[in-house]
């Protein structure tokens, strides 16, 4: 038997407010945007950005990260070009 719970689905979950009729809109000239649009500008409001020398010393970290698989993917092609023309060319 299964336990009964909440309902999953399209049925729990909750409606979206009604929007105000057209011309009775509140708020300011922003106000016709959608629903969604305002929860991501709230949402957004909510993120604590990282701080510029955050954002900088990572940034050298990915560069540098990049740098080194770079060179390293450049020395095994080189190698592998090496071994070509060597052994399997000659």
């Amino acid at each position: 038997m299964v336990p009964k719970g909440p309902k999953r689905g399209r049925a729990a979950m909750p409606r979206a407010a009604a929007r105000p009729a057209p011309g009775r809109a509140k708020g300011g000239v922003l106000s016709w945007r959608p629903r969604w649009i305002t929860d991501i500008i709230t949402e957004l409001r909510k993120v604590v950005w990282p701080s510029r020398q955050d954002t900088v010393h990572l940034t050298v970290v990915v560069l540098v990260v990049a740098a080194i698989i770079g060179a390293a993917l450049g020395g095994l092609d080189l190698g592998f070009a090496w071994l070509v023309e060597h052994i399997l060319l000659r």
